[in-house]
């Protein structure tokens, strides 16, 4: 019966990144540096709220949308934290994590045939879905431009087929982060076209240098711009999966009614907690923040000294290192590193096939794992 399945499910690949988190289960010695998993708790108040939600019985259906005073909470923080208004009443849906809330935004803006440009390297979760909705997925090479997306790239690959282009800032893997200066050029170039824009907005309390920019906050931008984010990143939550859409009115609409009948909404004791996240929580991501930057410079030092050739992210809390010089394709090197030094790592390839030739380092743990697993690595390129 298998030949029944669709055939756009079947031609879907397990992602790379939980391939080799898998793997590190057969090696209970080893040190694990693949997934973007925090190793901050979330804070208390956060918890509290979410077991008073509990005793208080808060464990039914909320709209289909999330409560409304968590997507009053969710405008208001975006207000006061990047200038970006949007009404909470039908210009914000509460989804279940940053995933959920990128499917239901490509389900509605796709179709059969139509174009959707992607960075690579990128994170593998956006092509699956493209696919699915029967679209095209086009790839963007911005290794010769550090990683960043810009309109010189984008001018050549956008077509009358073009629908939708994702922009993730910062990004993953690479940590790269589109300034106002990049993005402005963005705009000139796409602001009269028929073009939807996914901006992937979930690590927007991890940039170092600088402030967070959305595209949307250009006036021309608004209208067709779908911001994506959440709070598995920003307050140590990726199990409570809460994660939200901000769009125009129009297009929130049309959304809704994909996630209705996807998940109908939100886990209601989640939703309590984000209440209290976004609220008294308002600033949780600070010090988490200052504590990834200081890993940040650690690893990056620590891979120059090794002689990495390396980006220097400025968001997120990922490392793109070059392993060309190693002359071993990007999965050949991360098993022998697993199998000879303990140390897994996600083989760039799995980030599209810009990311051959990379690895990609996660630093969200402590900086005494950062230190043993970099000794490990250290010890193993000496070998090969």
């Amino acid at each position: 019966m298998e030949h029944l399945i669709n055939q756009k499910v079947q031609c879907i690949k397990i992602s790379g990144i939980r391939k080799f988190y898998n793997k590190v289960m057969n090696y209970p010695d080893a040190i694990s540096l693949t997934i973007g998993q925090p190793d901050f708790t979330t804070p208390e108040h956060i918890k509290e709220a979410a077991i008073q939600a509990i005793v208080d019985n808060k464990t039914i259906y909320t709209p289909n949308a999330g409560l409304l005073e968590l997507r009053i909470a969710a405008a208001d923080y975006m207000q006061n934290k990047y200038g970006l208004s949007y009404n909470p009443k039908d210009e914000v849906i509460t989804t279940s994590g940053a995933s959920e809330a990128i499917d239901i935004t490509l389900r509605t803006i796709l179709e059969e045939g139509v174009e959707v440009i992607l960075p690579g390297p990128v994170y593998p979760g956006y092509e699956p879905l493209v696919t699915m909705c029967g679209a095209v997925p086009v790839y963007i090479d911005t290794r010769k431009n550090g990683f960043r997306l810009s309109a010189e790239l984008l001018k050549e690959k956008i077509t009358d087929k073009t629908r939708c282009i994702i922009i993730p800032s910062p990004s993953n893997p690479t940590g790269c982060v589109l300034t106002k200066e990049n993005l402005r050029e963005i705009v000139d170039l796409i602001q009269d076209k028929s073009i939807f824009v996914l901006s992937d907005e979930i690590y927007s309390e991890l940039v170092y240098e600088g402030e967070h920019v959305s595209i949307a906050s250009f006036p021309t931008m608004r209208d067709k711009t779908i911001i994506i984010n959440g709070l598995s990143k920003s307050h140590a939550m990726t199990g409570w999966r809460i994660g939200f859409t901000f769009a125009p009115a129009y297009l929130t609409r049309h959304m809704l009614k994909v996630h209705q009948y996807n998940v109908t909404c939100a886990s209601s004791v989640s939703q309590y907690a984000a209440i209290a996240a976004l609220t008294e929580g308002f600033n949780d991501g600070l010090p988490m923040r200052e504590e990834y930057s200081l890993r940040r410079d650690y690893v990056f030092n620590r891979l120059i000294d090794m002689g990495f050739e390396v980006e220097k992210p400025n968001g997120a809390f990922y490392i793109l290192p070059s392993i060309e010089k190693f002359g071993m394709k990007s999965e050949e090197f991360a098993d022998r590193l697993l199998a000879e030094a303990r140390v897994a790592v996600v083989p760039g390839d799995a980030f599209s096939e810009y990311g051959e030739g990379f690895i990609r380092i996660s630093y969200a743990y402590s900086m005494e794992v950062l230190q043993e697993g970099l000794d490990r690595i250290e010890a193993f390129i000496k070998k090969v």
